[in-house]
């Protein structure tokens, strides 16, 4: 049965089949919970009370720290939230909150999107899914009728078009007829709660869902990795895979193929991988993972970090470690860098929760993940020859970067603030022992990233495969031709902004304008345009013999800028808050969208351009008409300024002025 949708409903959970027809499947599922008392004497009367109401089985609860007395008690996770609420939370509760269509899942041993019979953790898949692509005509952040829309399938398009009614019944047709697997939809999730509305009031229908009904998914703002993030509200059809092409990260990062291995591995129907984090993939991965094994999932974290000396605290919590660089640019430049190295040090050093006090038994951790190392190491060895597996090989990273984080949140299944330390505490010490090992072998080490070591000098396969020996790590290595490390505003150098050539001849860029998401079109595309020009020249003297021709790049960008579309123009930035005590643009975006009736929240991207700089007087991209040339003039000398010094840099390298200094580690940071 390969499902393309799940969801629970009444105590059922409902499986959707890929194909014509999409065959609907119903199980049961009733609602139940995992009880553990300290002391079930002390607590007769609750668990009496219990089985008076309920239906309530003693059982063995086990957990990754050994096995529990308990009780199965079938009842929802109000009652368990009642349970803790009578005992003063010493109840212990496990599976209280695991999704129902994961669960039976897991209980059966099968998972989405994929053939009877198919490995889990293979990454060669082939689904034969039928597309159709939605294209709206117009803003959906305008409101009004709804406009025109055109339809892609097979590579025919069809405009459907004339009032909403004759639009939405035109849709429902086309969809009906075509009985498409996947949608894909710029801006779903902002027109199909519209397009639902209307067509419920018209008395028509939309064809998005299969079966005509939708589930509703919450928007909500949280904080993540230093910033407030958003995640929209959607209406998710029964039976179908409807894809927010410009909202989901997953689909932009990974493509289709990308969600479908997230929803093999994470066991969420694909409708919620496309919207979910990568740190919910890697949490549904390890709960499907442990119910899989018989393990019970706790809802409530209820190992605390412990209380430490301030010396051991600084001690432990330093998070990765960096050598800062000397700005400059170097050729012959050879980079060592270790697959996924958190998760790696994590198998290798067996961390996990229980394995802290316990260190002779295999962790919980170290087991589930081994298999996604695995079929990182595949991908990224497949995707060099083979595009098609970059996807593929994106999800698997972030869900790997991911899953480092986990284990210091709060609120992980199986995470613990210690493992977390004991992480970033190995991968100290690796980065250290390959930066010794490379200056033993008579390398000069230029710059340092928690993961990765950029040297010059010896025999790079060598040094690779000592490092790989006595780390126990994998690792690759890279060869640059050349690459420029850029300074700080103090002049010191960036451990975050550089670029250089790979000696395939395709350039990395990581830090400048070019890469940034915040940097308008116009200054984007003209710093694309320097960077494909210096990543013709293949030694430090072309690059310095390069500089008329970046100039004249420079200039007629300079001199077309005023009078540019104001549409290329466009700044992208993610609100914080909706209250700014000090004038800045983002405030002024703020003031704009609820000029227009747009509902903001924090963590949500707006897109605005500069109309004056001096009072931060912005437009919505798509009202502007005019912006301060002066400002974005400024901005375009930056981004040139990130182009031209590899030239001064190369100029001074080939005349014997270049510094050779050596990098000093930076403190590290987490």
């Amino acid at each position: 049965m390969w499902i393309l949708d799940s969801c629970a409903r009444g105590g059922r959970v409902e499986f959707w089949e890929k194909g014509r027809g999409g065959r609907h499947v119903t199980r049961p599922a009733p609602p139940s919970f995992l009880l553990h008392l300290p002391d079930p004497h002390y607590h007769r009367d609750l668990v009496e009370g219990l089985e008076s109401r309920y239906r309530v089985e003693e059982c063995a609860i086990r957990t990754i720290h050994g096995v529990l007395d308990g009780y199965r008690v079938w009842a929802g996770k109000d009652v368990a939230a009642r349970i803790e609420e009578q005992t003063r939370y010493e109840a212990q509760i496990y599976d209280a909150d695991i999704r129902p269509d994961l669960g039976l899942m897991a209980e059966g041993g099968f998972f989405p999107c994929s053939e009877d019979g198919e490995s889990r953790f293979s990454v060669d898949f082939s689904p034969d899914l039928s597309v159709v692509e939605i294209l709206p005509a117009g803003n959906p952040f305008v409101s009004g009728p709804l406009p025109a829309l055109v339809l892609v399938a097979d590579g025919r398009r069809e405009r459907l078009e004339g009032d909403e009614k004759t639009i939405l019944a035109d849709l429902e047709g086309v969809l009906s007829s075509a009985d498409p697997d996947v949608i894909l939809f710029p801006h779903a999730d902002l027109w199909v709660p519209r397009m639902v509305a209307r067509a419920r009031g018209l008395g028509t229908g939309t064809g998005l869902s299969r079966s005509g009904r939708f589930r509703r998914l919450s928007q909500k703002s949280y904080w993540s990795y230093g910033r407030t993030e958003f995640r929209a509200g959607a209406l998710i059809p029964d039976g179908r895979l409807l894809i927010d092409t410009t909202g989901s990260f997953h689909y932009r990062e990974s493509g289709l193929l990308g969600i479908l291995l997230g929803s093999r591995l994470s066991c969420l129907p694909p409708n919620l991988v496309s919207r979910f984090s990568s740190g919910t993939l890697i949490s549904s991965y390890e709960v499907y993972e442990a119910k899989r094994r018989g393990i019970a999932v706790p809802w409530r974290k209820a190992d605390a970090e412990s209380v430490r000396r301030l010396p051991d605290l600084r001690a432990a919590d330093r998070g990765g470690m960096i050598f800062q660089p000397a700005p400059g640019i170097h050729d012959r430049v050879f980079e060592i860098d270790f697959t996924s190295l958190y998760p790696s040090l994590i198998v290798r050093d067996n961390l996990s929760p229980e394995t802290l006090t316990c260190p002779g038994r295999r962790g919980f951790l170290p087991d589930v993940l081994e298999p996604l190392l695995a079929m990182r190491r595949r991908t990224k060895e497949l995707k060099a020859s083979d595009p098609r597996y970059a996807g593929r090989d994106a999800l698997l990273k972030w869900m790997l970067v991911t899953c480092f984080g986990y284990t210091g949140y709060r609120n992980a299944k199986f995470g613990q603030i210690e493992v977390h330390e004991a992480i970033t505490g190995s991968a100290r010490e690796v980065l250290i022992r390959t930066r010794d090992i490379a200056g033993e072998m008579g390398f000069s080490v230029l710059h340092g990233i928690v993961d990765c070591l950029w040297v010059k000098g010896g025999d790079i396969r060598a040094l690779r495969e000592r490092v790989e020996r006595e780390t126990g790590l994998h690792a690759v290595a890279g060869t640059y031709d050349w690459i420029v490390f850029l300074p700080m505003a103090d002049g010191t150098g960036a451990y975050n902004r550089y670029y250089g050539r790979l000696q395939d001849g395709s350039m990395k860029v990581r830090g400048v304008a070019a890469r940034r998401g915040d940097t308008p079109p116009y200054i984007r595309d003209v710093q694309h345009r320097m960077l494909h020009v210096l990543g013709s020249a293949a030694t430090l003297p072309a690059v310095a013999g390069l500089r008329d021709p970046l100039q004249a790049l420079y200039r007629e960008a300079r001199d077309a800028l005023p009078a540019a579309d104001p549409a290329g123009m466009a700044v992208t930035r993610r609100i914080s808050t909706l209250s700014y005590r000090h004038a800045c643009a983002e405030a002024s975006a703020v003031e704009a969208c609820r000029a227009e009736g747009i509902d903001l929240f924090p963590g949500m991207e707006v897109r605005f351009v500069v109309t004056d700089a001096r009072t931060w007087s912005v437009d919505l991209d798509w009202k502007a008409a005019r912006f301060d040339a002066g400002y974005y003039r400024g901005l375009l000398e930056k981004a040139w300024e990130e182009v031209i010094f590899a030239v001064d840099q190369a100029c001074l390298a080939v005349h014997g002025g270049q510094s050779r200094q050596e990098p000093s580690p930076l403190p590290a940071t987490r």
